[in-house]
């Protein structure tokens, strides 16, 4: 029997108007599927007129600006509905989710599902049986001691993977799906005996324990800056008195 990382995986990604999960919108999302390592890739793609501006910051990261989305993007209450649909399939079907940086784009869709649907992404999905597989954590946690930055395009070139088209959530999407099989192959001795559930359970510690060093940095530089230890869903802000 194969070993994880080169079976079947999905992968999950999001184009937004900014980085706040709690304000700002989804203007396109990816699911990529693929069955087995080396094998062609599903790809849907959804893109999204948010209802509100895009600024022109994100629109220099993501290229899509407010009279393309206008003109070709959907609603948001549908296409909410549609990938949080899809990536409840994936769930039923056991297949992990990959999401580079889980804590935004997963927050972000149940922000989005909240506000046009009136639901959660734990509507959707059985959380309890998601496995997520986010290649920033486990590459910082099994790498701990490497210096420099850990974007999609920093875990591309360490290694070896390409990507096409960054910022486009698809070629994200599938960059990042490319970065766990990489990254398991390179520590199979300490990775390929754990199931995709068991690592889902391991990166909430690894993260938290992530957070927390951030933290500790940020104090020690004079920041204020907060670090969220929460993984791979953020919880809701509390409710104002």
């Amino acid at each position: 029997m194969s070993s994880w990382f080169e079976g079947p995986l999905a992968a999950f990604d999001t184009e937004t108007t900014g980085i706040d999960v709690e304000h700002d919108r989804i203007v396109s999302a990816a699911l990529v599927v693929q069955r087995g390592a080396g094998s062609l890739p599903e790809v849907r793609r959804w893109l999204v007129s948010p209802g509100i501006p895009v600024p022109r910051a994100a629109t220099e990261i993501h290229g899509l600006t407010d009279t393309h989305l206008q003109q070709h993007g959907r609603w948001p209450a549908p296409v909410m509905d549609e990938v949080a649909r899809a990536l409840a399939e994936q769930t039923a079907r056991g297949t992990p989710v990959v999401v580079m940086n889980a804590p935004f784009d997963l927050t972000l869709l149940d922000r989005e599902l909240k506000r046009h649907r009136n639901a959660t992404l734990a509507t959707y999905l059985s959380l309890r049986s998601l496995s997520v597989l986010d290649p920033r954590v486990l590459d910082k946690h099994l790498d701990r001691y490497r210096k420099g930055r850990r974007t999609l395009t920093d875990l591309c070139a360490h290694y070896g993977v390409e990507l096409t088209g960054a910022h486009d959530a698809a070629a994200d999407a599938m960059a990042a799906l490319e970065v766990v099989r990489a990254v398991g192959r390179r520590y199979a001795s300490r990775v390929e005996k754990l199931t995709p559930s068991e690592l889902h359970a391991r990166q909430t510690a690894w993260y938290a324990a992530q957070a927390r060093g951030l933290q500790a940095w940020f104090a020690l530089n004079g920041s204020d800056e907060v670090c969220d230890p929460a993984w791979p869903l953020r919880p809701d802000l509390p409710a104002a008195a």
